[in-house]
């Protein structure tokens, strides 16, 4: 495989990381408000950002009726998330960018700032192996909230 298809295969696999863990928050969201999948898809659905999902998992844990064991275990589970965002976000929101060869790869964010009489582009990153090494150390990251996240619906007995 060239260098660009790792790349693609690769962030492929940390949107779908993502995403897979993603919808799991639809079981917080139903366990939170003691409801059911049906509501809480719904719920989901209709915030159409992750931001806002975490918005609304983290605020309904901080709520008074919550039990202290389960507000820990989820605001555990949202700042793991938050924290994987940042990468995940700029591998979906960037520019990618090749050599004729295909091998040398880079990554340019899509932010353009006005300076006055002169515009400033995003950052221009290297794909190189180490950052190879850090997209999948965050799948790995993602995947380990994904089991924490089964965990806590085992513990619970959320049932799916």
């Amino acid at each position: 495989m060239s260098r660009l298809d790792d790349i693609l295969m690769l962030v492929g696999k940390l949107n779908y990381t993502w995403t897979n863990t993603e919808s799991l928050f639809i079981y917080l969201i139903a366990h939170l408000l003691d409801t059911n999948k049906e509501a809480a898809t719904v719920i989901f659905l209709t915030l159409n950002t992750t931001r806002a999902r975490i918005d609304l998992i983290e605020r309904l844990a901080k709520i008074h009726s919550t039990t202290p064991e389960t507000k820990a275990a989820v605001l555990k589970i949202t700042a793991r998330m938050t924290r994987e965002q940042r990468l995940r976000n700029k591998y979906n929101h960037c520019i990618y960018s090749f050599d004729e060869s295909g091998r040398t790869a880079s990554t340019q964010l899509m932010r353009i700032v006005d300076m006055d009489e002169n515009l400033k582009y995003g950052k221009v990153e290297a794909l190189d192996d180490e950052e190879m090494l850090r997209i999948q150390a965050t799948i790995d990251s993602i995947i380990d909230v994904n089991k924490s996240i089964w965990g806590f619906m085992k513990v619970n007995n959320i049932n799916i």
